[in-house]
Order: C-alpha cells, then sequence, then structure tokens
C-alpha cells in the first residue's frame, strides 16, 4: 500500500495523502489497534519529510483513529464494546434525524438518485465480496442520507464519525452484507415514500439491528 509520494503538490495536499494511506492502514489492520505510529519509520517508509506525518496525525485523531499519549506520541485507537455502543448511541440521535429530514426532502421534489447510485455501488462490493469495499459503500450510502437532508452542520458531524463507522463495518466484516443491503434497501423505500415517521422508524430498526449485531461480532473478536 505504501510507496513514495512524489506529487509536487501543497503541503496540506500532501498531508491530506499521508493521512488517507494512514486511515486505511489503519481500517485494514495493518497498524494494529494499540500499536504505535512511528513518526520517523513511517516518513522514511512513505519517502517524506516528517512534516506531513505531524500534521496527518490531529487529522487522525479528530476522526478517532489515533490517540497521542504522554511519552509514547500517536497510539492507534483501541475498540471496546463501550465505544462501539456510544457510536451507535451518536448514530441514533443523528441519523435517524437525517432519515427524516431526507424525506422531507424528498417529499419536496428531491431526487433520490444519490441514494440509488450508492446502493448499485454497495451491490456491486458485495458481488465482488470485497469487505473493504463494502465497508467503504455501506458508510457511503449513510453519509449521503445525511447530504439529502441539505443540512450542512448534520454533514459536518457526519463527516466526523463516518470513519470510525466504516473502521466498525470492516472489523465486522464476517457478519452477512447481504443483510445490510436488504437493509439499505428498505431506508431507501421509505426515504423514497417522502414520509418522515417511517424514515424515522426504518432507520431507528436499521441502526439499533446493526448494533445487536455489530456487539456480537466483536465479542467474539475478544473485545470486551
Amino acid at each position: 500500500m505504501a510507496g513514495p509520494v512524489t506529487d509536487e503538490e501543497r503541503p496540506e495536499s500532501l498531508s491530506r495523502q499521508i493521512y488517507a494511506m494512514l486511515r486505511e492502514g489503519i481500517i485494514r489492520g495493518r497498524w494494529a489497534q494499540g500499536s504505535r505510529l512511528a513518526e520517523q519509520r513511517l516518513a522514511q517508509e512513505f519517502q517524506v519529510s516528517r512534516v506531513p506525518m505531524r500534521e496527518a496525525v490531529p487529522m487522525l485523531e479528530v476522526d478517532g483513529f489515533v490517540q497521542t499519549l504522554p511519552r509514547r506520541g500517536a497510539v492507534v485507537s483501541s475498540w471496546s464494546v463501550k465505544a462501539a455502543n456510544d457510536l451507535f448511541d451518536l448514530r441514533l440521535c443523528l441519523e435517524v434525524g437525517a432519515a427524516r429530514y431526507a424525506a422531507r426532502e424528498v417529499a419536496g421534489g428531491v431526487s433520490t438518485a444519490p441514494l440509488e447510485a450508492a446502493l448499485e455501488q454497495s451491490r456491486r462490493a458485495v458481488a465482488e465480496r470485497d469487505s473493504y469495499a463494502i465497508a467503504r459503500d455501506s458508510t457511503a450510502f449513510h453519509e449521503i442520507i445525511v447530504d439529502l437532508t441539505d443540512n450542512a452542520l448534520m454533514r459536518s458531524l457526519m463527516r466526523s464519525v463516518s470513519g470510525r463507522m466504516m473502521w466498525l463495518f470492516f472489523m465486522t466484516s464476517e457478519l452477512d452484507p447481504v443483510d445490510a443491503l436488504s437493509g439499505h434497501e428498505e431506508l431507501l423505500r421509505a426515504i423514497g415514500s417522502g414520509n418522515e415517521r417511517v424514515a424515522e422508524s426504518v432507520a431507528y430498526t436499521h441502526i439499533e439491528s446493526d448494533r445487536l449485531e455489530s456487539l456480537a461480532a466483536l465479542k467474539r473478536l475478544g473485545i470486551s
């Protein structure tokens, strides 16, 4: 995955490239939970200076992928049942309302085409049995629901948690992706109906079902 980053771009862009590579590596388990991200070694591996590494770490920390600890520096965050429950609690607060407001926008004439396209992309990933793509596209589906609300604050909040959602989806990829796909199809129909209460109810049920299955999967992985 890693290689020289040679694009002659602004430092901010280089930092985003480093961020993206580290983020993917953490999600895929290349850098294990609780392990230290050695700045100098990684800078040598990516063939960059330590400056973009230092700029990438705070972005990873904001998105929940690393913690900066005294005398250890940047350490990959570790999942626990509580951390997963906290994420699902936040998803309930954010996404149930988003489904409702997305349905309201659809009732007012907004197209569900972006959501339909995201669902089709998810179908392709499931057919190809690509666990990383399934996690990525499932997360994108939920992000687009929030996009349909036309609420900038909701979109900002969703961006702050979607990385952790994708990480958890990938960690629990043993779960049947067809079940999640069916849930997304139902959610699309509910939002497409324009009925706010139906969309709200379906979103709540989908997230709570995902919570139960994900927590069971985490426990099978030995995470408590």
